[in-house]
């Protein structure tokens, strides 16, 4: 875990959950805004196609190399989001469980959810990130 992030869990919540309740930064930090990751290759198509936890494999690759182009990895994360398209709990447990593999011991608050649609064809996964750096 980065030396700025500090992951809180309450004891008066589920301790069944498998990530913190919330995370503090204290300022000053630089921040950092991801774009949602996407499953496609670098020449910009979708992988995958069909498969939730190969796409999420792709997605966190992307996110880590977003991550790294602005100085910053997975262990900086204080947030995420993580968008499925699918109305199944197997679904989004098929993501979830990738994106775990990913995060580690590093388990940010995040929201999964499920959405009707995402962005580019055949796209089933998509993980958004905010990260903190120590003030440079």
């Amino acid at each position: 875990m980065s030396a700025a992030v500090r992951l809180i869990r309450n004891s008066e919540l589920a301790q069944t959950v498998e990530y913190a309740y919330a995370s503090v930064v204290d300022a000053p930090m630089r921040s950092i805004w991801v774009a949602g990751a996407c499953p496609l290759d670098a020449d910009g198509k979708t992988v995958a196609v069909g498969d939730y936890a190969g796409q999420t494999h792709q997605v966190m690759r992307n996110l880590v190399t977003a991550l790294a182009g602005a100085g910053a990895s997975l262990a900086d994360v204080v947030k995420t989001t993580v968008y499925v398209a699918s109305a199944d709990q197997a679904d989004l447990g098929a993501a979830w469980s990738v994106y775990r593999e990913y995060m580690g011991d590093h388990d940010v608050p995040s929201t999964l959810l499920g959405v009707a649609v995402l962005g580019y064809n055949h796209q089933l996964v998509e993980v958004e990130a905010v990260a903190v750096l120590g003030a440079s």
